[in-house]
């Protein structure tokens, strides 16, 4: 249970760190970053009717080069 907490904690850490629109780094793992994506359109599947999707912000996160390495051998 103390893992589960710790786990937790490090996630709620790059939460708040994220919705003030900062960067999360750690070292030999990777990055979290916030990206805005912009207004667009698309199309609802049901109907082919055009739609407009909001601007939002997303998560994304890019792998430190050793996991990337550890990953593709």
């Amino acid at each position: 249970m103390q893992a589960r907490s710790i786990v937790d904690s490090v996630f709620k850490a790059i939460a708040d760190v994220a919705a003030s629109g900062a960067e999360t780094s750690l070292p030999g793992f990777g990055k979290f970053k916030v990206k805005d994506t912009p207004e667009r359109e698309g199309r609802n599947p049901s109907t082919g009717a055009t739609i407009k999707i909001s601007a939002s912000k997303k998560l994304s996160f890019t792998p430190a080069k050793a996991i990337k390495d550890a990953l593709n051998g």
